[in-house]
């Protein structure tokens, strides 16, 4: 696939200074003109070694389909706001060199360029679009329903209290009509949006599996624990997740804006002291900022919708205990934010069986989407849900920490192997459930 058009012309691959431009630097295509290109055919091979074979398939055929079909409502606009890590970061360059992708490129986290993430202070590093296998397939499926839709890159390591503002001038640049689907993070950032200023023409809110009460991902994250962190770890010869979350995932302050709100009598969470005083630890003035900002969202009003998932092994509590916090394990959520959390009372809420990873990539899940957009509801999903399930599993830290710990020489990986590993960088830990003992 050739460079980037840009002002500068093509740069062709002989040109490129190999320490700086990689392959994943040269994809950094908008998803636009890959919905062009899945349309026309053009650049077939290189598109089916990038998504897999099946995946462009499936992507060039609802491009086809999105052409046919056209724009049915040109008033309305659908923005499409990513989760966390769900944009790529990294790093503006002049024409005629590509964009510098650092989140999510194997070679430069290799080269030990993820420290270039760090959020401290006045930082060169830009939302460069969104990751295209996690969001481009439910772009393509409402855009061939007729939908004129645009996907919102934005910095994710940032604050709601940064994230809100910039999303509502956005929404305010767009004509028309606008209704938001949000996946994750991305819910809290259009309620923190909503709260930041009125927006008469957002018509609806579609939230995906959205943590409107937290989830443990984020505290797992901050411990250096969590199954994201570690298979990231793996990529850099001389880090570990431990030191990575030091370092680097601990200073963002969207991880801080995830966090669960205190139970009665449990861990509040926004207290420093409540954390393990081993392993990595957060930083005590986020977690004050996150506290603030989580009274700051947007509550429901009759625009939304939430969809959540269930059925998948997720961690719905924790305590201190030996090996830092023990956390609970049940198949009470997406795999990654609890049913519980993504229910927004007050709105209507729909349950998939579906990952949380999976929520902007299944089929009934986009046609629900549809149905919420024209109708406000859906009669694809059930609109209630309750486990009976008693199975649990409890792991630690010190658990966690033996998981994802050997080294992966990413040159050594075949083509196949490198897509397995990013496509599946967002899979939770799977555990073994057990049904307690009568008795």
């Amino acid at each position: 696939m050739p460079a980037e058009p840009r002002a500068g012309g093509l740069l062709p691959d002989r040109d490129a200074p190999l320490e700086h431009v990689t392959p994943y630097d040269r994809f950094a295509w908008s998803d636009e003109q890959i919905e062009r290109w899945l349309a026309s055919g053009e650049y077939r091979s290189e598109l089916r070694a990038y998504f897999g074979a099946e995946e462009y398939r499936r992507l060039a055929q609802l491009a086809r389909r999105a052409q046919r079909v056209g724009v049915r409502a040109p008033d309305l606009t659908v923005c499409l706001v990513p989760g966390i890590m769900g944009s790529q970061l990294g790093l503006r360059r002049a024409a005629p060199l590509p964009h510098d992708i650092v989140w999510i490129d194997p070679i430069d986290i290799q080269l030990g360029r993820l420290a270039l993430l760090r959020l401290a202070g006045a930082s060169a590093v830009v939302p460069l679009g969104v990751m295209l296998f996690s969001y481009l397939r439910l772009k393509l499926s409402l855009r061939a329903r007729g939908y004129r839709v645009e996907c919102y890159a934005y910095d994710w390591r940032r604050s709601l209290s940064h994230l809100g503002p910039a999303l509502a001038s956005h929404l305010h640049s767009l004509p028309g009509r606008v209704a938001l689907v949000a996946h994750s993070l991305g819910g809290l950032v259009a309620r923190a949006a909503l709260a930041t200023a009125a927006l008469p023409r957002i018509e609806r809110v579609v939230l995906l599996g959205t943590p409107n009460l937290g989830s443990f991902a984020a505290v797992q994250a901050l411990r250096g624990t969590y199954a994201v962190v570690r298979k990231v770890a793996r990529l850099a010869p001389r880090a570990s997740a431990e030191s990575l979350t030091a370092e680097v995932f601990s200073s963002f302050a969207s991880l801080y804006d995830l966090l669960p709100p205190p139970e009665d009598g449990g861990l509040d969470l926004f207290e420093a002291q409540s954390w393990p005083d081993t392993g990595p630890r957060p930083d005590a003035a986020l977690l004050q900022q996150a506290r603030r900002a989580r009274g700051r969202l947007a509550p429901a009003d009759p625009r939304f919708a939430a969809i959540a998932g269930v059925g998948q092994e997720t961690v719905t509590a924790l305590r201190r205990g030996a090996g830092g916090f023990r956390y609970t394990i049940r198949r009470a959520g997406d795999g990654t934010v609890p049913a519980a959390s993504a229910a927004l009372p007050g709105v209507p809420t729909y349950y998939a069986r579906v990952a949380h990873s999976d929520l902007t990539r299944d089929v009934v899940v986009a046609r629900a989407v549809d149905d919420l957009l024209a109708h406000g509801a859906t009669a694809r999903l059930p609109a209630r849900w309750h486990s009976r399930a008693r199975a649990s599993a409890t792991l630690s830290d010190r658990d966690l920490a033996r998981t994802h710990q050997h080294k992966v020489d990413w040159a050594a990986l075949t083509p196949a192997a490198r897509r397995e590993f990013l496509q599946n960088l967002n899979e939770p830990l799977h555990v073994r459930l057990r049904v307690p003992r009568r008795g």
